[in-house]
């Protein structure tokens, strides 16, 4: 079919909906009412398969750096409005679903043949997809091909007549009797599951870790818990706590942490020690460190927040405890001048300065919709690349994670530029463009707090000015403290 046919179709396809939306529903009897019912949702659960075919066609057409986008998730996630976590949904199914595209000859099946032909009649919906996506990966590599197939047709028969929690039950039941007669768990079984994962940050600040982890790594953290974790170690209810050599007796009785809490504790002192040893190297041009943006006012009155590069949450006594061990953790802010950080173009890369500055104010890649950190972006040119005769200026820099980065070109891609409050913003490619925010509010939601009368001049998140001079908080001995000294003066803990 030619694209004008398809539009025809999907116009007529429209007009249906449109008499069908127009149908007065207040004469039908309750057996034409559920009748109704079962065909829209029968007609439902058919439309993504069309919509995964054109997914999977366009995919073979163009690539996403044609489109202005890094990747297609985000062409999804632009171009719909949609959430990153659904982009992600969508393109899975349309891997899976759609008919694969061969290098000769006809069209490929999909790689779940069965699935996709309960979806195209209609017989399954989205929920019962996602519980068969999901038990086709947690297969075991080993498995054959033809055990494989025979699973995914027993997960559709049974999807067919049962719910999507029935559905999940049988697949773990069936996952577990399956596991019973496979060989012994290899190495490259368990590297496939291994992993750690972190919850968003709760509202009482707390983070919480799942993690799957291996052999190996679980012997490197068990010799670390034996040492750091022992009763009386890394006690932070201790005055002098102790964090090196064998703790004395006194330490151990008035030590009343449970196990898992001295292990959290020892967490933090092993984390500690390792920056402030300056062997971690850099990260995007710094010493790996921990960079807390706060401003003068909430250090003052030891009330308030403070946030790291990563776009963690603290306290201000937990702030305040943690700049006790170094003098590079503050990127403190008041009305002093900056001129000292503007570069202009005596250098193409931002200096150390800078860039804890940028970390401060962007929070992280100023791409509106981008969820990477500060620690995770490079300074990047708003206004025009250095080769192009752009300053290394602090008030012309933002920050950018390297696909964003990259995707900034004049060649139809994204543009940027720098707007009176001293925000970012990003101008889509033709392709992108649907009247969204061209400004980030994901790592500084504050901003969108502030009153829209607010005076042109006034720069964006009031006190935490972009170019304002960072202070370094000033520590006393902190030799007994957990974690050692502090490093000297000219590396970043």
């Amino acid at each position: 079919m030619s694209g004008s046919g398809l539009q025809a179709a999907i116009a007529e396809l429209r007009g249906a909906y449109e008499q069908v939306a127009a149908c007065d529903l207040e004469l039908l009897t309750r057996p034409d009412l559920l009748a109704a019912l079962d065909e829209i949702e029968t007609l439902s659960c058919q439309l993504p398969t069309m919509s995964q075919r054109l997914l999977a066609r366009l995919q073979t057409e163009t690539t996403p750096g044609e489109m202005g986008a890094c990747s297609w998730k985000e062409v999804l996630r632009v171009r719909y409005r949609i959430s990153t976590s659904e982009a992600n949904r969508r393109l899975a199914q349309a891997e899976l679903l759609a008919p694969r595209q061969a290098v000769t000859g006809p069209a490929l099946a999909p790689v779940l043949p069965a699935t996709a032909a309960a979806q195209a009649h209609g017989l399954i919906n989205a929920e019962h997809l996602e519980v068969i996506r999901k038990s086709m990966a947690k297969l075991p590599g080993w498995v054959d091909a033809i055990t494989r197939d025979q699973f995914e047709v027993d997960l559709v028969r049974t999807a067919v007549n049962v719910g999507p929690k029935e559905l999940t039950d049988t697949a773990e039941l069936r996952l577990f009797l399956l596991d019973q007669d496979g060989p012994e768990p290899t190495d490259v079984e368990r590297a496939r599951k291994r992993g750690v994962k972190k919850s968003p940050q709760g509202p009482d600040g707390m983070v919480q870790l799942r993690a799957m982890l291996t052999p190996e790594a679980w012997a490197v953290w068990e010799a670390i818990f034996a040492k750091y974790a022992a009763p009386g170690m890394c006690n932070p209810d201790d005055p002098q706590p102790c964090t090196s050599g064998t703790p004395t007796q006194a330490q151990i009785d008035n030590d009343h942490r449970s196990l898992a809490q001295r292990q959290h504790d020892a967490l933090i002192a092993v984390g500690r020690i390792a920056l402030m040893s300056g062997e971690l190297g850099q990260l995007n041009g710094l010493p790996v460190s921990v960079i807390i943006r706060t401003t003068l006012q909430d250090l003052e009155s030891r009330a308030g927040i403070g946030t790291t590069g990563g776009g963690t949450v603290m306290p201000i006594t937990d702030v305040i405890r943690l700049a006790g061990h170094a003098n590079h953790y503050l990127a403190v802010f008041d009305n002093a001048t900056g001129s000292a950080l503007d570069l202009f173009r005596a250098r193409r890369t931002a200096s150390p300065a800078q860039r804890i500055m940028l970390i401060a104010r962007d929070g992280g890649c100023t791409k509106p919709g981008c969820t990477v950190g500060a620690y995770g972006c490079q300074a990047h040119h708003v206004h025009a690349d250095w080769a192009a005769g752009g300053n290394t200026n602090v008030d012309e820099l933002g920050l950018a994670c390297g696909p964003h980065n990259r995707s900034v070109n004049d060649d139809g891609g994204w543009s940027t530029r720098m707007n009176t409050h001293g925000e970012v913003e990003w101008l889509p490619p033709p392709n992108l463009d649907t009247g969204q925010a061209r400004i980030n509010y994901y790592h500084r939601p504050e901003r969108l707090l502030r009153p829209d009368n607010r005076p042109d001049d006034q720069p964006a998140g009031g006190d935490q000015v972009a170019g304002d001079e960072p202070r370094a908080a000033t520590s006393t001995d902190p030799a007994d403290e957990p974690g050692g000294p502090a490093p000297p003066g000219d590396q970043a803990a």
